[in-house]
């Protein structure tokens, strides 16, 4: 009885870690998670946690293409890293992510 109980517990955690859905719009240049949508430009915070989205930095197969720029942070895939009055706090990690960006020097933008 404490096996099948727990094994139903299990299942509803994945379950509702697992729905949690992500979805990239290119032409708006937007994520939205969990019903929130956010800006894939702007201002940007990195957080160890409370996240709003979580980030994979890559290589190759990337989902979008940052570039990290000083000011005019106002069109797709230009971000200004801040420590204060933010657009998204983000959390870099190394899996799960919700989306995969490339640190690029030209050519920003999202690929999907």
């Amino acid at each position: 009885m404490v096996k099948r109980t727990l094994l139903l517990f299990c299942f509803a955690f994945i379950s509702l870690v697992m729905s949690a859905e992500v979805k990239i719009d290119k032409e708006n240049c937007t994520i939205t998670k969990d019903g929130k949508t956010y800006n894939l430009y702007g201002k940007v915070k990195i957080v160890d946690s409370f996240e709003d989205i979580k980030v994979k930095i890559v290589d190759a197969f990337e989902d979008a293409d940052i570039k990290i720029v000083d000011a005019f942070e106002n069109s797709c895939g230009k971000v200004k890293i801040v420590e204060h009055f933010e657009d998204v706090k983000v959390k870099i990690v190394d899996s799960f992510e919700d989306i995969k960006i490339k640190i690029v020097d030209s050519f920003e933008g999202v690929k999907k």
